[in-house]
Protein backbone atom coordinates (compact mmCIF):
# COMPACT_ATOMS: atom_id res chain seq x y z
CA UNK A 1 0.00 0.00 0.00
CA UNK A 2 1.57 3.21 -1.12
CA UNK A 3 2.81 5.25 1.70
CA UNK A 4 -0.65 8.17 2.47
CA UNK A 5 2.32 10.93 3.73
CA UNK A 6 3.48 10.07 -0.53
CA UNK A 7 0.68 10.98 -2.03
CA UNK A 8 0.80 14.81 -3.03
CA UNK A 9 4.99 14.60 -4.09
CA UNK A 10 4.00 11.90 -6.27
CA UNK A 11 1.00 13.59 -8.15
CA UNK A 12 3.41 16.90 -8.22
CA UNK A 13 6.20 15.38 -10.16
CA UNK A 14 7.72 19.00 -9.88
CA UNK A 15 9.21 21.46 -7.92
CA UNK A 16 11.36 24.53 -6.94
CA UNK A 17 14.50 24.15 -5.06
CA UNK A 18 15.93 28.17 -4.16
CA UNK A 19 19.74 28.48 -2.88
CA UNK A 20 20.04 31.43 -1.35
CA UNK A 21 22.44 32.85 1.04
CA UNK A 22 25.15 34.76 1.79
CA UNK A 23 26.80 33.18 -1.13
CA UNK A 24 24.20 34.90 -3.26
CA UNK A 25 26.24 38.18 -2.84
CA UNK A 26 29.47 36.85 -3.63
CA UNK A 27 27.91 35.79 -7.05
CA UNK A 28 30.67 32.78 -7.78
CA UNK A 29 28.88 29.39 -6.91
CA UNK A 30 27.65 28.34 -3.36
CA UNK A 31 30.53 26.72 -2.69
CA UNK A 32 32.74 29.77 -3.15
CA UNK A 33 34.24 29.56 0.28
CA UNK A 34 34.92 25.67 -0.25
CA UNK A 35 36.73 26.68 -3.62
CA UNK A 36 38.49 29.96 -3.02
CA UNK A 37 39.57 28.52 0.23
CA UNK A 38 38.07 31.55 2.39
CA UNK A 39 38.66 32.17 5.85
CA UNK A 40 35.85 32.96 8.46
CA UNK A 41 37.42 36.48 8.10
CA UNK A 42 37.47 36.69 4.01
CA UNK A 43 34.01 35.63 4.00
CA UNK A 44 32.48 38.03 6.94
CA UNK A 45 32.25 40.68 3.99
CA UNK A 46 29.19 39.12 2.70
CA UNK A 47 27.08 38.55 6.38
CA UNK A 48 28.12 42.22 6.71
CA UNK A 49 26.66 43.13 3.15
CA UNK A 50 23.23 40.87 3.16
CA UNK A 51 21.24 43.08 2.28
CA UNK A 52 17.94 41.09 0.63
CA UNK A 53 15.87 43.84 -0.16
CA UNK A 54 14.17 42.43 -2.94
CA UNK A 55 13.58 38.48 -1.40
CA UNK A 56 9.27 38.75 -2.38
CA UNK A 57 8.48 35.42 -0.96
CA UNK A 58 5.24 35.79 -2.07
CA UNK A 59 6.32 37.00 -5.35
CA UNK A 60 8.72 33.56 -5.35
CA UNK A 61 5.47 31.38 -4.12
CA UNK A 62 3.55 32.89 -7.24
CA UNK A 63 6.58 32.26 -9.89
CA UNK A 64 6.37 28.36 -8.49
CA UNK A 65 2.61 28.36 -9.05
CA UNK A 66 2.91 29.84 -12.19
CA UNK A 67 5.61 27.41 -13.52
CA UNK A 68 3.11 24.47 -12.20
CA UNK A 69 4.91 23.69 -9.38
CA UNK A 70 3.73 21.76 -6.48
CA UNK A 71 6.26 22.55 -3.53
CA UNK A 72 9.25 24.35 -3.01
CA UNK A 73 12.30 23.53 -0.80
CA UNK A 74 14.21 26.26 0.23
CA UNK A 75 17.98 26.32 1.67
CA UNK A 76 17.50 27.31 5.77
CA UNK A 77 21.34 26.81 5.91
CA UNK A 78 23.87 25.65 3.11
CA UNK A 79 27.49 24.64 3.67
CA UNK A 80 28.48 28.06 5.46
CA UNK A 81 26.33 27.97 8.52
CA UNK A 82 24.17 31.08 7.73
CA UNK A 83 21.27 30.82 8.98
CA UNK A 84 17.52 32.31 7.07
CA UNK A 85 15.56 31.52 10.04
CA UNK A 86 15.65 33.21 13.51
CA UNK A 87 17.81 30.91 15.39
CA UNK A 88 18.49 30.85 18.81
CA UNK A 89 21.47 28.77 18.55
CA UNK A 90 23.92 31.36 16.33
CA UNK A 91 23.82 35.11 15.71
CA UNK A 92 24.88 34.07 12.07
CA UNK A 93 20.95 34.54 10.82
CA UNK A 94 19.60 36.74 8.58
CA UNK A 95 17.24 38.22 11.50
CA UNK A 96 20.79 39.49 13.26
CA UNK A 97 22.02 41.33 10.19
CA UNK A 98 18.78 42.48 8.31
CA UNK A 99 15.98 41.60 11.13
CA UNK A 100 14.25 39.28 9.00
CA UNK A 101 13.29 35.93 9.13
CA UNK A 102 13.52 34.49 5.49
CA UNK A 103 12.26 31.26 6.37
CA UNK A 104 9.03 32.29 8.09
CA UNK A 105 8.32 34.80 5.23
CA UNK A 106 9.05 32.04 2.69
CA UNK A 107 6.55 29.54 4.65
CA UNK A 108 3.57 31.33 5.06
CA UNK A 109 4.10 32.50 1.61
CA UNK A 110 3.87 29.42 0.02
CA UNK A 111 0.69 27.99 2.48
CA UNK A 112 -1.15 31.17 1.06
CA UNK A 113 -0.68 29.49 -2.62
CA UNK A 114 -1.51 26.12 -1.77
CA UNK A 115 1.91 25.19 -2.42
CA UNK A 116 3.68 22.45 -0.06
CA UNK A 117 6.59 23.31 1.99
CA UNK A 118 10.28 22.04 1.63
CA UNK A 119 13.26 23.17 3.62
CA UNK A 120 16.65 22.04 2.71
CA UNK A 121 19.57 21.55 6.13
CA UNK A 122 22.79 21.23 5.48
CA UNK A 123 24.06 19.17 8.41
CA UNK A 124 27.96 20.58 7.04
CA UNK A 125 28.42 23.63 8.82
CA UNK A 126 32.12 25.51 7.76
CA UNK A 127 31.22 28.45 10.06
CA UNK A 128 30.66 26.69 13.78
CA UNK A 129 34.00 26.53 15.75
CA UNK A 130 33.16 22.40 16.97
CA UNK A 131 32.87 21.17 13.10
CA UNK A 132 35.74 19.30 12.22
CA UNK A 133 38.05 19.90 9.72
CA UNK A 134 37.82 17.15 6.85
CA UNK A 135 38.58 17.14 3.07
CA UNK A 136 35.21 19.46 2.08
CA UNK A 137 36.17 22.03 4.64
CA UNK A 138 37.47 25.65 3.56
CA UNK A 139 40.17 25.19 5.64
CA UNK A 140 41.93 21.92 4.78
CA UNK A 141 45.03 23.44 3.08
CA UNK A 142 46.25 25.64 5.93
CA UNK A 143 49.38 25.21 7.14
CA UNK A 144 49.33 22.63 10.16
CA UNK A 145 45.46 22.15 9.04
CA UNK A 146 45.18 18.90 10.99
CA UNK A 147 45.87 20.70 14.21
CA UNK A 148 43.14 22.91 14.04
CA UNK A 149 40.77 20.03 14.89
CA UNK A 150 42.22 20.27 18.65
CA UNK A 151 39.63 21.42 20.82
CA UNK A 152 36.83 20.89 18.47
CA UNK A 153 34.33 18.37 19.39
CA UNK A 154 31.50 16.76 17.03
CA UNK A 155 29.35 15.95 20.01
CA UNK A 156 29.02 19.94 20.72
CA UNK A 157 28.33 20.44 17.07
CA UNK A 158 25.73 17.17 16.70
CA UNK A 159 23.61 18.95 19.29
CA UNK A 160 23.62 22.24 17.66
CA UNK A 161 22.30 20.70 14.57
CA UNK A 162 19.72 18.77 16.09
CA UNK A 163 18.83 21.94 18.07
CA UNK A 164 18.91 23.90 14.64
CA UNK A 165 16.56 21.00 13.29
CA UNK A 166 14.57 20.74 16.26
CA UNK A 167 13.91 24.97 15.68
CA UNK A 168 12.88 24.96 11.91
CA UNK A 169 10.54 21.18 12.95
CA UNK A 170 8.65 22.74 15.98
CA UNK A 171 8.37 26.86 14.88
CA UNK A 172 6.73 27.06 11.71
CA UNK A 173 3.85 24.73 11.84
CA UNK A 174 3.61 21.69 9.04
CA UNK A 175 6.72 21.25 7.39
CA UNK A 176 5.86 19.11 4.40
CA UNK A 177 9.98 17.93 2.90
CA UNK A 178 13.25 18.01 4.52
CA UNK A 179 16.27 18.01 2.22
CA UNK A 180 19.25 17.34 4.14
CA UNK A 181 22.61 17.59 2.74
CA UNK A 182 25.10 15.61 2.95
CA UNK A 183 27.13 12.81 3.85
CA UNK A 184 30.82 11.88 2.29
CA UNK A 185 32.26 8.85 4.35
CA UNK A 186 34.92 8.31 2.22
CA UNK A 187 38.41 9.09 3.47
CA UNK A 188 40.57 11.56 0.54
CA UNK A 189 43.02 13.67 0.69
CA UNK A 190 44.60 12.49 4.40
CA UNK A 191 41.05 13.65 5.79
CA UNK A 192 38.69 11.57 6.89
CA UNK A 193 35.00 12.52 5.79
CA UNK A 194 31.98 12.29 7.76
CA UNK A 195 29.26 9.40 8.03
CA UNK A 196 25.85 8.53 9.36
CA UNK A 197 27.70 8.65 12.53
CA UNK A 198 28.94 12.19 12.73
CA UNK A 199 25.24 13.30 12.42
CA UNK A 200 23.80 10.25 14.57
CA UNK A 201 21.45 9.94 11.53
CA UNK A 202 19.54 7.63 13.34
CA UNK A 203 18.14 9.37 16.10
CA UNK A 204 18.30 12.70 13.92
CA UNK A 205 15.94 11.04 11.34
CA UNK A 206 13.75 10.23 14.71
CA UNK A 207 13.33 13.68 16.06
CA UNK A 208 12.13 14.07 12.41
CA UNK A 209 9.34 11.47 12.48
CA UNK A 210 8.66 12.42 16.17
CA UNK A 211 7.69 16.16 15.32
CA UNK A 212 6.89 16.38 11.81
CA UNK A 213 5.22 12.69 11.54
CA UNK A 214 3.60 13.31 7.82
CA UNK A 215 7.01 14.58 6.21
CA UNK A 216 9.07 13.13 3.89
CA UNK A 217 13.23 12.97 4.39
CA UNK A 218 15.68 12.25 1.84
CA UNK A 219 18.37 9.70 1.83
CA UNK A 220 21.39 11.98 2.22
CA UNK A 221 21.70 11.68 6.00
CA UNK A 222 23.72 8.21 4.78
CA UNK A 223 20.27 6.04 6.09
CA UNK A 224 17.67 4.77 4.13
CA UNK A 225 14.24 7.61 4.25
CA UNK A 226 11.67 8.56 2.01
CA UNK A 227 13.07 8.98 -1.08
CA UNK A 228 16.43 8.99 -3.18
CA UNK A 229 18.15 12.22 -4.82
CA UNK A 230 19.94 12.02 -8.39
CA UNK A 231 21.68 15.25 -8.77
CA UNK A 232 22.47 16.63 -11.67
CA UNK A 233 22.37 13.49 -14.27
CA UNK A 234 18.95 11.88 -15.16
CA UNK A 235 18.32 8.47 -14.51
CA UNK A 236 17.51 6.39 -17.95
CA UNK A 237 14.82 3.94 -16.27
CA UNK A 238 12.98 3.80 -13.14
CA UNK A 239 15.15 3.14 -9.72
CA UNK A 240 14.92 0.00 -7.99
CA UNK A 241 16.61 -1.37 -5.13
CA UNK A 242 15.82 -4.98 -4.35
CA UNK A 243 13.44 -5.41 -6.95
CA UNK A 244 11.48 -3.02 -5.32
CA UNK A 245 11.33 0.55 -7.03
CA UNK A 246 11.74 3.63 -4.84
CA UNK A 247 10.37 7.02 -4.92
CA UNK A 248 13.08 9.35 -6.45
CA UNK A 249 13.67 12.76 -7.11
CA UNK A 250 15.56 14.36 -9.55
CA UNK A 251 17.81 17.32 -8.32
CA UNK A 252 18.82 20.02 -11.44
CA UNK A 253 19.82 23.36 -12.09
CA UNK A 254 19.32 26.01 -14.74
CA UNK A 255 22.85 26.76 -15.25
CA UNK A 256 25.01 24.21 -13.26
CA UNK A 257 25.70 26.39 -9.93
CA UNK A 258 23.09 25.93 -7.40
CA UNK A 259 23.70 29.67 -5.84
CA UNK A 260 23.70 33.28 -7.95
CA UNK A 261 26.84 32.66 -10.13
CA UNK A 262 26.72 35.80 -12.38
CA UNK A 263 29.22 34.81 -14.67
CA UNK A 264 28.35 31.05 -15.50
CA UNK A 265 25.86 31.11 -18.32
CA UNK A 266 25.78 28.16 -19.40
CA UNK A 267 21.81 28.31 -19.09
CA UNK A 268 19.71 25.07 -20.30
CA UNK A 269 17.34 25.63 -22.67
CA UNK A 270 13.60 25.55 -21.37
CA UNK A 271 12.72 22.95 -24.33
CA UNK A 272 15.92 20.30 -22.75
CA UNK A 273 14.32 21.17 -19.09
CA UNK A 274 10.67 20.28 -19.96
CA UNK A 275 12.13 16.66 -21.87
CA UNK A 276 13.99 16.47 -18.61
CA UNK A 277 10.55 16.83 -16.37
CA UNK A 278 8.71 14.61 -18.70
CA UNK A 279 11.63 11.91 -19.17
CA UNK A 280 11.42 11.43 -15.11
CA UNK A 281 7.99 11.52 -15.20
CA UNK A 282 7.97 8.82 -17.27
CA UNK A 283 10.41 6.82 -15.08
CA UNK A 284 8.32 7.40 -12.03
CA UNK A 285 10.00 10.41 -10.94
CA UNK A 286 9.94 13.77 -9.71
CA UNK A 287 12.34 16.80 -11.03
CA UNK A 288 13.17 19.39 -8.76
CA UNK A 289 14.58 22.34 -10.27
CA UNK A 290 16.60 25.61 -8.89
CA UNK A 291 17.00 28.82 -9.41
CA UNK A 292 19.38 30.85 -7.21
CA UNK A 293 18.20 34.70 -6.34
CA UNK A 294 20.58 36.67 -6.91
CA UNK A 295 22.09 38.88 -4.30
CA UNK A 296 19.30 41.13 -3.33
CA UNK A 297 16.96 38.19 -3.32
CA UNK A 298 15.53 38.66 -6.80
CA UNK A 299 14.75 35.49 -9.15
CA UNK A 300 17.61 36.61 -12.49
CA UNK A 301 15.65 37.70 -15.69
CA UNK A 302 17.48 34.53 -17.23
CA UNK A 303 16.02 32.32 -14.85
CA UNK A 304 12.26 34.47 -15.21
CA UNK A 305 12.26 33.78 -18.74
CA UNK A 306 13.21 30.41 -18.57
CA UNK A 307 10.26 29.77 -15.84
CA UNK A 308 7.91 31.78 -17.78
CA UNK A 309 8.39 29.84 -20.90
CA UNK A 310 8.12 26.29 -18.65
CA UNK A 311 4.88 28.45 -16.95
CA UNK A 312 3.32 28.20 -20.77
CA UNK A 313 4.27 24.56 -21.51
CA UNK A 314 2.45 23.35 -18.09
CA UNK A 315 -0.69 25.62 -18.91
CA UNK A 316 -1.31 23.60 -21.87
CA UNK A 317 0.12 19.84 -20.79
CA UNK A 318 0.14 20.00 -16.95
CA UNK A 319 -2.08 16.72 -17.36
CA UNK A 320 0.97 14.57 -18.55
CA UNK A 321 3.23 15.53 -15.80
CA UNK A 322 1.13 15.81 -12.73
CA UNK A 323 -0.30 12.93 -11.17
CA UNK A 324 1.15 11.12 -14.18
CA UNK A 325 3.60 8.28 -13.98
CA UNK A 326 5.84 5.20 -15.76
CA UNK A 327 3.83 3.68 -18.63
CA UNK A 328 5.03 -0.04 -18.87
CA UNK A 329 4.38 0.35 -22.94
CA UNK A 330 7.49 0.38 -25.39
CA UNK A 331 7.79 4.39 -26.52
CA UNK A 332 8.94 5.22 -30.31
CA UNK A 333 11.95 5.55 -30.98
CA UNK A 334 10.97 9.97 -30.67
CA UNK A 335 10.06 10.25 -27.09
CA UNK A 336 8.39 8.95 -23.91
CA UNK A 337 5.21 7.70 -22.23
CA UNK A 338 3.82 9.35 -19.52
CA UNK A 339 0.42 7.43 -18.26
CA UNK A 340 -2.46 9.18 -15.92
CA UNK A 341 -5.32 7.26 -15.62
CA UNK A 342 -6.68 6.04 -18.62
CA UNK A 343 -4.82 8.43 -20.47
CA UNK A 344 -1.08 8.08 -22.29
CA UNK A 345 1.01 10.65 -22.95
CA UNK A 346 3.55 10.28 -25.98
CA UNK A 347 6.05 13.66 -25.56
CA UNK A 348 7.78 14.31 -28.50
CA UNK A 349 11.34 14.88 -28.33
CA UNK A 350 11.42 14.89 -32.10
CA UNK A 351 8.78 15.42 -34.47
CA UNK A 352 8.76 12.85 -37.15
CA UNK A 353 7.15 13.34 -41.00
CA UNK A 354 3.78 11.83 -41.48
CA UNK A 355 3.44 9.73 -38.88
CA UNK A 356 4.38 8.03 -35.41
CA UNK A 357 4.60 4.25 -35.24
CA UNK A 358 3.61 3.06 -31.18
CA UNK A 359 4.29 -0.73 -30.85
CA UNK A 360 1.89 -2.58 -28.36
CA UNK A 361 -1.15 -0.39 -28.56
CA UNK A 362 -3.12 -1.31 -31.71
CA UNK A 363 -6.52 -2.18 -30.77
CA UNK A 364 -5.78 -0.18 -27.20
CA UNK A 365 -6.80 3.32 -28.21
CA UNK A 366 -9.92 4.42 -28.53
CA UNK A 367 -9.10 8.83 -29.18
CA UNK A 368 -5.84 10.46 -30.08
CA UNK A 369 -5.19 13.95 -30.04
CA UNK A 370 -2.85 16.60 -29.96
CA UNK A 371 -2.95 18.20 -26.10
CA UNK A 372 -1.74 21.71 -26.81
CA UNK A 373 -5.02 22.55 -28.87
CA UNK A 374 -7.21 19.03 -28.09
CA UNK A 375 -7.02 18.45 -32.27
CA UNK A 376 -7.84 15.22 -33.36
CA UNK A 377 -5.30 12.91 -34.70
CA UNK A 378 -6.30 10.03 -36.95
CA UNK A 379 -4.60 6.56 -36.17
CA UNK A 380 -4.82 3.45 -38.27
CA UNK A 381 -3.11 -0.33 -38.03
CA UNK A 382 -0.79 -1.34 -41.62
CA UNK A 383 -0.94 -4.74 -42.74
CA UNK A 384 2.35 -5.93 -40.96
CA UNK A 385 2.72 -7.97 -44.29
CA UNK A 386 2.85 -5.10 -47.01
CA UNK A 387 5.79 -4.98 -49.21
CA UNK A 388 7.34 -1.51 -49.84
CA UNK A 389 7.03 -0.09 -52.91
CA UNK A 390 7.73 3.43 -54.90
CA UNK A 391 5.46 5.57 -52.84
CA UNK A 392 4.03 3.07 -49.89
CA UNK A 393 5.87 2.11 -46.84
CA UNK A 394 6.15 -1.07 -45.65
CA UNK A 395 3.71 -2.45 -43.56
CA UNK A 396 4.67 -1.80 -39.32
CA UNK A 397 5.22 -5.28 -36.93
CA UNK A 398 2.25 -6.68 -35.35
CA UNK A 399 0.36 -4.93 -32.69
CA UNK A 400 1.11 -1.19 -34.17
CA UNK A 401 -0.77 1.44 -33.83
CA UNK A 402 0.03 4.07 -36.28
CA UNK A 403 -0.81 7.97 -35.18
CA UNK A 404 -0.96 10.58 -38.36
CA UNK A 405 0.61 13.81 -37.68
CA UNK A 406 0.36 17.19 -39.28
CA UNK A 407 3.48 18.06 -41.20
CA UNK A 408 3.67 21.46 -38.96
CA UNK A 409 5.27 20.54 -35.59
CA UNK A 410 3.30 22.53 -33.08
CA UNK A 411 4.57 25.56 -31.66
CA UNK A 412 5.09 24.15 -27.81
CA UNK A 413 8.24 23.27 -26.11
CA UNK A 414 7.64 19.42 -26.42
CA UNK A 415 4.53 18.33 -28.22
CA UNK A 416 2.28 15.99 -26.35
CA UNK A 417 -0.15 13.07 -28.15
CA UNK A 418 -2.74 12.34 -25.78
CA UNK A 419 -3.83 8.56 -26.10
CA UNK A 420 -7.02 7.71 -24.52
CA UNK A 421 -7.05 3.78 -24.05
CA UNK A 422 -9.29 1.60 -23.88
CA UNK A 423 -10.62 -0.18 -20.56
CA UNK A 424 -8.72 -3.86 -19.91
Amino acid sequence: MEDMRQEWFDRARFGMFVHFGLYSGAARHEWVQNYERLTDEDYRQYFEHFEPDLFDANALARTAKETGMGYVVLTTKHHDGFCLWDSKLTDFTSVTNTGRDLVREYVEALRAEGLKVGLYHSVIDWHHPDFTVDWNHPRRDDEGAHALNVGRDMAAYRDYLHGQVRELLTEYGDIDYLFFDFTYPEEKDGWVGKGPGDWDATALLDLCRELQPNMLVNDRLGIPADFVTPEQYQPTSPIVRDGVPLTWEACQTLNGSWGYHRDNTDQKSPTMLVQMLVDSVSMGGNMLLNIGPDGRGAIVPRDAQTLGEIGEWMRLHRAAVIGAGHASFTPPREGVYTRRGNRLYLNLFSWPMGFVHLPELAGKVSYARLLNDGSWLRTSVSDPDREADLMTPAGEAEGTLTVHLPVRRPDVLVPVIELTMIDD
